[in-house]
């Protein structure tokens, strides 16, 4: 498998599309970058470990440097730990199996890059939103021409993609007669790409920008269109209201303070 010899801790965004990612974090986050520390623990906090479900696959959300958990959302769950007075566990769960793990009471709360979608509500409750992605396509440099103006009613490269995330539902819904070339990680789409088994690689657009960046040297970069736009959110079980209430109330604080947005800076160069 392709790898980098690069750092995968922050990647550089030209100014043009600086605006996109700016877009897409909420207005109502305050310029402030005020932290929330442990100082503002409500209460009621119980002091019981949070176990915060991940799944290690999605830069610069979450992903691993060597060993470690790192990224927007493993940063962000600490936040929140502190904030409820709890430990924060991280349970390294496969992304297709993250609903079941919280309903099976493995984990407390999904922090992976998980959007909303109506079919996970049935079966989880998903705090407000917090950040807003659109699906996108990493390419190798030479097809990108191809796909200025979106994408073809009927799409016949093999499309790679990650199974059971919303990138890979819908190409199966869009494109049903497409081959999907399946991929554990982006490092794999990645290398579908490199070694032409797969023309386009689907994934959330802070995903795809991430390894556009990362892997430009190896003739990749992204097709301008958005396939759809969606919002991201944590996930709790449908009993658990207590926990959801407080995490609602957590990012209503954090997007007012400035923590969501300092956050960004750190695995991003928005703002700098």
């Amino acid at each position: 498998m392709l790898k980098s010899n690069r750092t995968p801790r922050r990647f550089a965004v030209h100014p043009s599309r600086r605006v996109i990612l700016l877009a897409a974090l909420w207005l109502g986050i305050a310029l402030s970058t005020t932290v929330l520390f442990a100082a503002d623990l409500p209460p009621s906090a119980t002091g019981e470990p949070l176990r915060v479900g991940v799944s290690p696959v999605f830069p610069p959300m979450v992903f691993k440097q060597g060993k470690d958990l790192v990224g927007v959302e493993v940063d962000m769950a600490r936040v929140l730990g502190s904030y409820l007075g709890r430990p924060v566990v991280f349970v390294e769960v496969p992304w297709k199996d993250q609903i079941e793990a919280l309903n099976n009471k493995r984990t407390d709360i999904i922090m992976s890059s998980m959007s909303i979608t109506e079919a996970r509500r049935f079966v989880l409750s998903f705090s407000q939103p917090y950040f807003v992605v659109g699906q996108m396509a990493l390419v190798r440099r030479e097809n990108k021409h191809k796909y200025l103006l979106g994408f073809p009613l009927n799409l016949k490269a093999p499309i790679a993609v990650i199974p059971a995330t919303t990138g890979d539902f819908l190409i199966q819904r869009d494109y049903p007669k497409t081959k999907r070339v399946n991929c554990k990680d982006g490092a794999a789409g990645v290398e579908a790409l490199v070694r032409k088994k797969a023309e386009l690689f689907f994934a959330d657009s802070t995903l795809i920008w991430y390894l556009a960046g990362m892997h430009a040297a190896d003739g990749l970069t992204v097709a301008p269109m958005t396939l759809s736009e969606e919002q991201l959110a944590w996930g709790v079980r449908k009993t658990d209201d207590a926990l959801l209430a407080a995490v609602n109330t957590f990012i209503t604080q954090a997007r007012q303070n400035g923590t969501f947005l300092k956050v960004f800076q750190r695995w991003t160069s928005i703002g700098n």
